[in-house]
């Protein structure tokens, strides 16, 4: 005859391989699923300033992204999205800088359009490579945080390349 804490342990081992089957079936429904959607990143206007400190005012742009919506399924908790510059400069083949970033919960209004704003961060070179860069090229992209699952990162399926100015604006630092 089982005592009573053998029949519960018994009862604990099978409620968690019953869970942990379920998870893995909700990862693999939505394991293979393509997660990209059309991208169009507009840039209204690009300054370009030589200053000493991390005190200047930040220049506001455009920034249109698209409806985000068809990659929300059952299986997708939230997205963190973000806007990245990539270029190169003498010193470094390869440049990455995030300007921009944003978390997006399930059941919030994922058509993101958004109008006359600031750069989140500093978009800061160690040198003077920014300045005449004729590739500086935008690309937006974003992880999806699933219930269940891997973490895949997923980039956008399009990007802007915009040059640089030649000279630095005679702005005041604020």
């Amino acid at each position: 005859m089982n005592t009573v804490l053998s029949r519960a342990n018994s009862l604990f081992a099978f409620s968690l391989s019953v869970m942990a089957v379920l998870t893995f079936g909700c990862f693999i429904t939505t394991a293979f699923k393509d997660r990209r959607v059309p991208v169009d990143i507009r840039v209204s206007r690009v300054l370009l300033k030589n200053v000493d400190d991390f005190t200047g005012p930040r220049e506001r742009s455009d920034l249109g992204f698209p409806h985000l919506q068809p990659i929300f399924d059952w299986n997708v908790k939230q997205l963190f999205i973000y806007l990245s510059a990539e270029y190169a400069t003498k010193a470094n083949s390869l440049n990455q800088v995030v300007l921009w970033d944003k978390i997006l919960l399930r059941g919030e209004n994922a058509k993101l359009n958004l109008r006359d704003m600031k750069s989140k961060y500093f978009f800061f070179d160690d040198g003077n490579g920014l300045r005449s860069n004729k590739n500086i090229t935008l690309t937006l992209s974003w992880n999806v945080v699933p219930n269940a699952g891997i973490l895949p990162l997923v980039v956008g399926s399009g990007h802007v390349s915009l040059p640089f100015p030649e000279s630095y604006e005679n702005t005041r630092s604020y």
